[in-house]
């Protein structure tokens, strides 16, 4: 666990690592030691091995870099884990009759108990990051599989105790979805970490009736109903933190499969740097989000995101004298200060109903979950045009696509001119793993991929740099962790307006934010990859490079 904030402040300023300046930008942006932290690692005013070395020094011990020298699963098993946990202990190093121990806690160490877990040997202390041990705890854990044999060889609660089991797995993992997929003779479970999907476990299909009855009753669904697609909600609460799940299920071939989003808490971070707005980008933002009346979209394909930046924009609107109201479904993170609505159904509270009343509550800010159909659109329009800032999602491949796409859903041009500030369209890519990060040429980045992506060499100069993960204990072995958005932006000028009057295509459009300096999602992509930030085959797993018609018009420009 780290120190307080004002320790931690006070080792990297007396030793350099970081300026006054840097500090206190740190401290405004965070409530705690980690956001302290994790925002100067952000803004790579600091990596994590010179904050462990920093810390160490001030506790007047070595450092174990276990980021940079994982810690296996041999030395794990030295120390019982129920010892590990309750002293926050990992063994760095044993060579013949000495050991090295490794702790985030150095003052709470009592030197008699680590003594009696290794009699007869020499017992030093070395100083790790509370990171770098959790990495090592999980090595304790058993495979999902090998659990789930336990539960049913000597349990008689099955199915509550493999629901828990399960959703506590992906909350370790920060995954964001849970999948149950039935197949012949077993059930696959996978989650959904930082976007990909990956295997966790296997169920015997025998019991996956209770199980999926266990997860219909607790999220509200008919247990009875076995041919239609149904969605339900279900809460749960680990190690003091109240979980939310939305459940989807869908009727297969092979059983009926069932789909966890595990959704967000209150908002903490959700600064513009935190999503990955560039200081353009940023600018463009700050210009608009003080204006009384408008509409700001986001637009990309399903989980891209979108929510989030619309979050961050109503984190720096959210004020006293702000009234703010969103409606959503679902309403993925909660927001103190704001009236949130979620959508349902059951009750015919659908987006356009419950806009319609929202309006007639006098808002100054109306966040609307995403823009469906017509009369939402409508709805929407309408609210921008009466004096209200109204954010919303929207489903297009790119920003020039959505204008054509909302005149194509009855909107009128002349009311899109007189209401849209901003587009703004983004994917999501993978950060590189801070703990495993290594240098690469980008020529052998290219190659590594396939021959297709040499055409993106243009982007670089002969020689240059750029960054991948080798993969550890930390990121689970993908060279990954955490993800950051790509964007591309078009604020609505002057000219802008005039176009939109004769509804243009979006190659219209298109062309037209290219003059005025847009950039598409893939330059920006580029620029996060020579920032270090993501590698090439992460931009080119999401975002196509420009064609060469698209580049043409981007040089003239």
């Amino acid at each position: 666990m780290y120190p307080s904030i004002d320790k931690i402040k006070s080792l990297l300023l007396k030793e350099s690592y970081i300026s006054e300046e840097d500090s206190a930008a740190a401290e405004k942006a965070a409530k705690d030691s980690a956001g302290y932290i994790d925002y100067l690692i952000r803004q790579e005013l600091l990596s994590r091995p010179l904050l462990g070395q920093a810390l160490a020094e001030g506790y007047k011990l070595p450092f174990a870099d276990f980021g940079t020298v994982p810690i296996s699963k041999e030395q794990v098993a030295l120390i019982s884990e129920n010892n590990a946990r309750a002293m926050r202990l990992a063994v760095a190093k044993v060579e013949d009759k000495n050991v090295v121990v490794a702790t985030d806690t150095p003052e709470k160490i009592e030197p008699a108990k680590i003594m009696a877990l290794f009699p007869g040997k020499k017992v030093r202390l070395a100083y790790t990051l509370p990171e770098y041990l959790d990495a090592a705890f999980e090595l304790y854990e058993q495979p999902l599989a090998t659990r789930f044999s336990k539960i049913i060889t000597e349990s008689r609660r099955v199915a509550p105790e493999v629901v828990d089991e399960i959703i506590k797995d992906a909350l370790g993992f920060k995954a964001s979805d849970i999948h149950f997929e039935p197949r012949d003779q077993k059930v696959m479970v996978r989650f959904r970490v930082d976007g990909t999907l990956r295997e966790a476990g296997e169920l015997p299909k025998e019991y996956y009736d209770n199980v999926l009855n266990r997860i219909k009753v607790e999220s509200g669904m008919r247990i009875d109903e076995h041919l239609a697609a149904q969605d339900g909600a279900m809460q749960r609460v680990y190690d003091n933190r109240s979980v939310d799940l939305r459940v989807s299920l869908v009727p297969t071939v092979e059983g009926e499969k069932v789909v966890m989003r595990v959704l967000g808490s209150y908002v903490q971070g959700f600064t513009f740097s935190d999503v990955g707005l560039n200081e353009a980008h940023r600018e463009i933002m700050e210009r608009n989000i003080v204006k009384p009346f408008g509409m700001i979209l986001t637009v990309g394909p399903t989980g891209s995101g979108k929510s989030t930046t619309l979050y961050s924009l109503l984190k720096m609107l959210n004020k006293p004298d702000v009234n703010i109201t969103t409606i959503e479904d679902p309403v993925e993170y909660r927001m103190a200060g704001t009236n949130q609505i979620q959508v349902r159904d059951a009750s015919n509270m659908t987006f356009a109903k419950g806009l319609r009343a929202i309006v007639r509550q006098d808002p100054d800010v109306i966040l609307v979950g995403e823009i469906r159909d017509r009369e939402t659109a409508e709805i929407s329009v309408n609210a921008a045009l009466t004096g209200h800032l109204l954010l919303s999602t929207f489903h297009a491949n790119d920003a020039a696509t959505a204008l054509p796409r909302l005149v194509d859903m009855g909107i009128e041009p002349f009311l899109l001119a007189s209401t849209v500030e901003v587009i703004i369209a983004q994917r999501l890519v993978r950060l590189i793993c801070s703990h495993c990060r290594y240098s690469v040429s980008i020529e052998d980045a290219a190659n590594q991929i396939h021959t297709s992506a040499l055409n993106v060499l243009q982007y670089f100069r002969k020689g240059d740099n750029v960054y991948a993960g080798k993969g550890c204990n930390v990121c689970s072995g993908s060279g990954y962790q955490g993800r950051t958005a790509v964007f591309e932006m078009i604020e609505v000028t002057p000219e802008m307006q005039e176009l939109m009057l004769h509804a243009p295509s979006n190659r219209e459009i298109e062309e037209l934010a290219r003059k005025q300096g847009s950039r598409p999602m893939f330059e920006d992509g580029i620029d996060k990859v020579k920032r270090g930030m993501t590698t090439l085959a992460e931009v080119l797993r999401v975002v196509s490079p420009p064609t060469e018609k698209q580049k043409e018009a981007h040089d003239v420009a």
